[in-house]
């Protein structure tokens, strides 16, 4: 029988469920993805995490929600107090693209991008994203550009999506493993692509 936890502990039940959920399909990927896998990486019953969670995929929809919100917050919260463009353009790069191939945050993103094409929801999900991420850097675009270090020779929101594609590109290759890219070769490339563009002299990553 499942025992049903006390409304403000539902909160913290979920929470850990899905960060479960999360470190499973960094582990295991997507592909057979059970809620057995989850109740065990979670340590609980199966039966109380499909109590929480009917179906499987009302539990990704919720792992998908929670990871654009990580991943925004961590780039917009970063970039806040940052009064410098230049800099603030460089850190956007630099949270843009994982630090390596067993990074649990972008795994999980990539993982559910799949999924993306097979489901409205999650690509309602990965629209939302992108959109969020492309603010990020107009918003830094516009700010260098009015304070005269920036000179865009194209329309700043189609710079933003071409970077945001560009970091998208470079990190499925890094989660991906693939030995012919390095993160920091990764982000280099995406500020020298914003170097012509904005005509403004950005200094690149050193070697990890």
């Amino acid at each position: 029988m499942v025992v049903m936890a006390r409304p403000k502990r539902q909160g913290v039940r979920r929470s850990e469920m899905v960060s479960a959920a999360t470190t499973a399909i960094t582990k295991r990927g997507m592909t057979g993805l059970r809620i057995k896998d989850v109740a065990e990486e979670a340590g609980l019953s199966a039966g109380l995490v499909s109590y929480y969670y009917p179906s499987l995929e009302d539990l990704l929809v919720e792992v998908h929600e929670h990871a654009v919100d990580r991943f925004y917050r961590r780039r917009h919260d970063a970039v806040q107090d940052l009064a410098d463009p230049v800099e603030r353009l460089r850190t956007t790069v630099r949270l843009g693209i994982p630090d390596a191939a067993d990074d649990p945050l972008c795994t999980v993103l990539y993982e559910l991008y799949l999924h993306a094409s097979r489901n409205a929801t999650h690509s309602a999900l990965l629209s939302t994203l992108f959109d969020l991420e492309v603010s990020l850097y107009s918003t830094v675009l516009e700010i260098g550009r009015s304070q005269g270090v920036f000179t865009p020779s194209m329309p700043i929101e189609e710079i933003a999506r071409t970077a945001v594609s560009l970091e998208d590109a470079y990190g499925l290759h890094i989660i991906a493993r693939n030995r012919r890219i390095e993160p920091w070769t990764a982000r280099n490339s995406v500020l020298r692509y914003l170097d012509t563009v904005l005509s403004c002299s950005i200094a690149e990553f050193a070697a990890d």
